[in-house]
């Protein structure tokens, strides 16, 4: 059944390259609160940097609330999970930190991905626990195909529409913590 795991390796690391669709869970400190988990797609938007950290392309959206989390406390957990004939959960828990569009290693870290108009940030997971476990109780589904509905809306936006977009949407979480209110910060051209 479940396992614990000392690194991202081998058929752990195989197994999260192939799934279409992965979860990211957070959560504010304290009492009280929401927490967050938000499902992502699109392929080529999440990679395995080494055995112990992982990133993905986060996009804008109608909300930031990992953004908001990870930068009150960096708790983090990013789940996979197959679909497929051969079942398998795969969790990857650890500390995560938000690289904005306007820090200066953003496009390090997204020149690891195909440029989308609509990236805000990427997200850097360091991995400190690998665990899996059977997901016998998951369905067996099929991908018919990805939405391509994301990107170009934010492409039919443009630039200007996307950033005031991000300023109308983005600013806050839902429990009012500060989250990608970068358009408005040193070096955004605001």
């Amino acid at each position: 059944m479940g396992k614990v795991h000392a690194a991202i390796t081998g058929r752990v690391r195989s197994f999260i390259e192939r799934q279409p669709v992965f979860f990211v869970a957070t959560a504010p400190s304290g009492d009280g609160g929401h927490v967050n988990v938000s499902p992502k797609g699109l392929a080529d938007t999440f990679v395995v940097v080494d055995e112990h950290t992982v990133a993905y392309l986060d996009l804008t959206a109608s909300g930031a609330e990992t953004i908001a989390h990870l930068r009150q406390n960096g708790r983090v957990t990013v789940m996979f999970c197959s679909f497929a004939a051969k079942p398998n959960v795969v969790r990857l828990h650890g500390r995560g930190r938000v690289v904005g569009l306007y820090d200066d290693d953003f496009a390090v870290w997204a020149s690891r991905f195909p440029a989308n108009a609509a990236a805000r940030a990427v997200i850097v997971v360091d991995v400190e626990r690998v665990s899996d476990s059977c997901g016998y109780a998951l369905p067996l589904m099929s991908l018919d195909q990805e939405r391509d509905l994301l990107t170009p809306n934010m492409e039919r936006r443009g630039p200007d529409g996307v950033l005031a977009y991000r300023r109308r949407k983005n600013r806050t979480s839902i429990d009012g913590l500060p989250a990608f209110d970068d358009d408005d910060g040193p070096g955004s051209g605001a």
